[in-house]
This record gives C-alpha cells, structure tokens and sequence, in this order.
C-alpha cells in the first residue's frame, strides 16, 4: 500500500510540475519571447528588457514562489524603488510586466534629470551610474565637491546636499547656499538653480578614457573577472567590450557576453565569432571566443 501511494505522489508531483512548466511558458509568450533574457531551469527566476516610452533599456528581473500564482511574484529592478505589485489569482505574467512599465513612465522626469546633471555638470562620482542611484558628487573646482542626493518622488526639488574640500571655501559656500536656497526654482534645471544658489559658474564634465576607471559589465555586474585558472589570461581583467551603439555603449566582460550569447538561440557562429544582439538594446554585437570552449 505505501508503495503505490508513493508513486501516486510522484505521479501528482510530475503533474503538477509539468502544469506548471506549460503555464510558464504560456504566460512568457503571452510577455514576448523576445523580452526574455535569462530563464532559470527551473523557471522561477526570468529576466525581461523593456524599452520604455523613450527608447530606453531596462532590465528587470522577476522570482516565482512555491505557490505561484495563488501568491505574488517578487521583482527587482535597476530603479530607485520598485512598484508594490496589484496581484490576484488570476494575474499573470503580463500584468507584472505592464505594471513595470507604467513605474518606468512615473520614474521618467528623475532619470532625466540624472542624465542631465551627468551630461552639463563635473560629475565624479558615482563612476558609470545605476539607474538605482540617486546622488552624485559634483567637482566645483578648487578641491571643492558637492555631493546632491536627489529626492526621486519630487526631483525638481531642492535637493539634500553636503559640501566637501577646504573648510575655509566650502564655509563661505554654505553661508551662500543658505542665504540663496528660496531662489530654487523646479522649471530651471540642476545646473542653472546650483548656479543661481551659489552665485558662481559651474565647470562642464571633463573627458575621460575607459582605461580612467573601472566599469561594471552589464552581465555579471562586476568590474573584474575572478582569479582562477580557467580563464587563462583573462583572469582578474575589467570590462573588454563595448556595445557599439552610441545610445547604449554598455560594458562587458566578452567572457561573459560569450556566455550569454550562447544561452541565446538566434545567436550565430562563425569560427569563432559569436553574432547577436546586445542584451540591454538588443543592437548587434559580435564577440571573439575561446574556439575549444
């Protein structure tokens, strides 16, 4: 007798598994399969791109429980703050998908404003910014920083700052800030108000070469390969790839983007070349790989 009930369990166990594989894949069509980026063997855990309304990239990444889809999906993304999902029982993989959407709409005036201070202002810090990332350090010049924490639910707002370098300039700085801060205005632009509050020009960014800094690469999100024998020469190296298309430019260890492509099956090889598409904007890329890999 506990025999077969055993192997009725498993019977109701393979069932179930296969119900649920056969409801993934139907709610990943029901996505695009042409948004997957990653899929776990399992298929609790997916990575979808997006372009938002203006042609922008975003990677997200969603985690199924146990009990999928009695409870909700988890998510992570590359974003201030992620949206508190609408779940029910009958939702489905679409509707997480449309929900990050309309979040990246909400999230579009603190992105631009971001890549507007990146773009008119000396920025230093933080080197090769997330779209998580809500500060940056200014170089004033003069070995004088400002280091601006940007409100994401208001950005246009008068942002929390803190004024590093020589205490006798930046004490004469912050009397300015403090006797100028009602002049901050949300139709002018970060450059213009911080010009305004501190009654002095701003230096624009300055030109840097990648071999200035390290970059994360868009895959494993490390700026070094580990340190171990299997990857020979390229062992503890940065970044080495970069996507050539001027509105993307993402960094890649060609490591790792070689894997990715592989995983991938419109990828093309010839030799050993890997032909395909640029994970984060889906433009063409080609990479050199190991030929006994």
């Amino acid at each position: 007798m506990s025999r077969k009930l055993s192997e009725q369990n498993r019977d109701k166990q393979g069932s179930s598994s296969s119900s649920f594989h056969r409801s993934v894949y139907s709610e990943i069509e029901e996505v695009g399969w042409e948004h997957l980026v990653h899929l776990s063997e399992d298929l609790t855990h997916m990575t979808f791109r997006i372009l938002d309304k203006k042609g922008q990239s975003h990677i997200f990444e969603i985690y199924l429980p146990q009990s999928y889809p009695k409870c909700a999906p988890s998510i992570s993304a590359d974003v201030p703050y992620v949206c508190e999902l609408k779940w029910s029982i009958s939702s489905r993989l679409k509707d997480v998908v449309l929900q990050v959407r309309e979040h990246l709409e909400k999230l579009q005036d603190f992105f631009s404003i971001m890549d507007d201070i990146d773009k008119k202002l000396w920025v230093v810090g933080p080197i090769q910014p997330s779209r998580a990332t809500s500060f940056r350090q200014i170089n004033l010049g003069n070995d004088c920083f400002i280091m601006l924490a940007i409100n994401v639910s208001d950005p246009r707002s008068l942002p929390e700052c803190r004024l590093l370098g020589p205490e006798t300039i930046t004490d004469k700085m912050r009397k300015t800030w403090r006797r100028n801060c009602n002049r901050w205005t949300k139709d002018k632009s970060i450059g213009e108000n911080l010009e305004n509050l501190m009654e002095t020009s701003l230096p624009g960014p300055r030109q840097s070469t990648m071999e200035d800094q390290q970059v994360e690469c868009g895959i494993c999100y490390a700026h070094c390969l580990p340190i171990n024998d299997e990857l020979g020469a390229k062992s503890g190296s940065g970044s080495d790839y970069t996507c050539d298309n001027s509105s993307c430019s993402r960094a890649f260890h060609s490591v790792c983007l070689g894997d990715w492509l592989r995983s991938i099956t419109t990828t093309r090889q010839s030799f050993d070349v890997l032909f395909g598409n640029c994970p984060y904007c889906s433009g063409p890329v080609a990479v050199k790989v190991d030929s006994n890999v």
